[in-house]
């Protein structure tokens, strides 16, 4: 599972250095800025870990999920590349930025900073090079091989740690096929393409992990119900016209649907159902545009009005999980 799509120009990673007010030296991130990216990170695997697991039943795509973010550290501009490589541990060009509590990696004895060297059995890059490309490429592709793993069989994993090589078998669960990535400079933007879920970082400066959990579970919703893939098959406008006539009809049905769908993943994740019509009653104008809102989705007002009837149904439900009938029209063409 991706939780960054971190190529991270020096352009921008110089300008969230200095948002933290605490650069090591000029245009070099301070340390503090790399264990916000971490923290932040977790947070967001952490939630990702809970709704892909609770809703395996839910959903036709599945991977083995391990609780594990990675990344690579040519994902860091060349000028950033030394502290990174310093706050994180890098050994390897793939490195462990966090482990989700509870989930198999931790299980197995995983730790942060640490470095990966062989994914069942394939040799992972070593340290890049001082003229090795910036870019995602190597986490991309042990993302990949993680992914592929066949479910229900031990991961095996070599490690490095302070230059000792540890092989570490990793037992993974069943979870939805879905990546995740927190995007920086996005604001409160949030978005789902039928693999990736992206959210902007400004959710993790003053939301709670709840209050996240309800947008990362309207845009798995999005995948897990194939929303852009129908889309695409009815060559819907996404740009000038998105709004007009047939165009907004069937955008505004998707968001609609994965409104729906959304709050059932959050229950069977064990979130309150009610933090979602909560979250767009008391946070709503911030992230939809209030009065300038996309006509493209419903107003926060609607959203917690029909979210909060859904959430009652469901806590007058108590077993575990909950498969609403939506699920059943994912490959129903849109009309």
């Amino acid at each position: 599972m991706s939780i960054k799509a971190r190529l991270l120009p020096l352009l921008i990673i110089v300008a969230a250095a200095s948002a933290e007010k605490a650069p090591a030296e000029k245009g070099t991130p301070s340390p503090a800025f790399f264990e916000t990216l971490r923290a932040a990170d977790l947070r967001m695997a952490t939630i990702a870990y809970r709704l892909t697991t609770a809703n395996a039943a839910l959903c036709d795509q599945l991977q083995p999920q391990i609780g594990m973010p990675i990344h690579a550290l040519t994902q860091y501009g060349s000028t950033a590349r030394a502290s990174a490589a310093s706050a994180f541990g890098f050994e390897a060009t793939i490195g462990v930025e966090a482990v989700v509590a509870g989930a198999p990696a931790a299980r197995a004895g995983i730790r942060p900073n640490d470095s990966i060297v062989a994914i069942n059995g394939v040799a992972q890059p070593g340290l890049p090079t001082a003229d090795s490309p910036e870019g995602a490429a190597a986490r991309d592709a042990a993302e990949a091989a993680i992914a592929a793993a066949p479910i229900g069989r031990p991961l095996r994993l070599t490690i490095l740690r302070e230059g000792r090589q540890v092989p570490i078998a990793v037992t993974p669960v069943s979870g939805c096929r879905s990546r995740f990535e927190i995007l920086l400079g996005s604001g409160l933007g949030a978005s789902a393409d039928g693999s990736v879920v992206q959210i902007g970082e400004r959710f993790f400066e003053g939301y709670s992990d709840a209050e996240i959990a309800v947008v990362v579970s309207h845009e798995l919703a999005h995948n897990i119900l194939h929303h852009r893939a129908k889309l695409d098959a009815v060559k819907i406008n996404r740009g000038m016209l998105a709004e007009l006539g047939r165009n907004g009809r069937l955008i505004r049905q998707t968001e609609d649907e994965a409104d729906q769908l959304g709050i059932y993943l959050l229950a069977n994740a064990g979130y309150d159902p009610m933090s979602a019509p909560q979250f767009w009653r008391q946070k709503g104008g911030s992230v939809d545009g209030g009065l300038f809102r996309s006509r493209t989705h419903a107003s926060s007002k609607a959203r917690a009005e029909a979210l909060e009837t859904i959430a009652r149904e469901i806590a007058a439900t108590p077993t575990r999980p909950i498969i609403p009938p939506l699920v059943a029209t994912r490959d129903v063409p849109l009309r």
